[in-house]
């Protein structure tokens, strides 16, 4: 709760390095293992903050996109700050 404070009145909680560099070798060891590289998993966050921005206003500077495992699944994990809903979306659903 703390964090969506600060971060209301512009004073964002800053990473240590240290904590950023232990997170971004997370992520690559992940993507290793499910065979997924870096460069897959940036064009699904394109295209997944393509999609949702046609319904939401969000934050695409904060949008998070990684792939967590198990033994048995892969699951992919999106972190999407939604700042509005937009009303009526302009996007008519195209497949109906």
């Amino acid at each position: 709760m703390l964090k969506a404070v600060l971060k209301l009145f512009g004073r964002e909680e800053k990473k240590a390095s240290g904590k950023i560099a232990k997170d971004r070798l997370r992520v690559v060891l992940i993507h290793d293992r499910a065979n997924v590289s870096p460069e897959v998993i940036d064009h699904i966050k394109d295209d997944i903050i393509k999609v949702i921005s046609s319904y939401m206003d969000i934050n695409q500077r904060d949008v998070e996109i990684s792939l967590s495992n198990d033994d048995n699944s892969v699951a992919l994990l999106a972190n999407i700050p939604v700042m509005r809903i937009k009303s009526g979306s302009s996007r008519r659903r195209e497949h109906r």
